[in-house]
């Protein structure tokens, strides 16, 4: 498969993950209901989580979003790109575009951490709570990207700084 051909593919996963986001918020505020009662639910049963069963995916979906933040960082530091993070906060043209990219970075995370965590919820708590599953997908998959794609690219530039350098030498 060519790089263009995967970039389209990942677009493709990337907007069917945004869809799928969307219609499960939407369910589960026609479904449930927007109640204060809803958020301390979702923060019992995520610190339910920790000690409960399927622990291993509170670590995986974090650990694939490093894998994805380091592969982009890197990206970042050889192009010379701004840290994203900041791009997001302060850059109101290039928003949009950076969220956008980091959605198709952390898309096939996203999906993944949305079906387990419902196969977790019908499972082990004998319900469904759709907009519970998002948040828990976008928490341990988009935020850690979020958070450490920046540093990684501080970090890289320093080695990317020193290699021209070693090379001429």
């Amino acid at each position: 498969m060519k790089a263009e051909e995967q970039s389209k593919s990942l677009t493709l996963m990337a907007k069917l993950v945004l869809v799928m986001m969307v219609l499960l918020i939407l369910a589960a505020i026609i479904w449930r209901g927007p109640t204060f009662e809803g958020w301390e639910r979702v923060w019992a049963n995520l610190s339910g989580r920790l000690s409960g069963p399927m622990p291993l995916r509170l670590f995986l979906q974090p650990t694939m979003s490093l894998i994805a933040a380091l592969h982009d960082g890197v990206k970042d530091a050889r192009t010379g790109r701004p840290p994203y993070f900041f791009t997001v906060l302060t850059d109101p043209n290039r928003r949009i575009a950076a969220l956008n990219e980091g959605l198709i970075s952390t898309s096939r995370v996203l999906f993944a951490g949305i079906v387990v965590d419902a196969v977790y919820q019908i499972r082990f708590l004998k319900t469904f709570y759709p907009g519970e599953a998002v948040f828990t997908a976008l928490l341990l998959a988009f935020v850690p990207y979020l958070l450490l794609r920046g540093p990684i690219s501080r970090i890289a530039r320093r080695f990317v700084a020193r290699k021209p350098s070693n090379a001429v030498a």
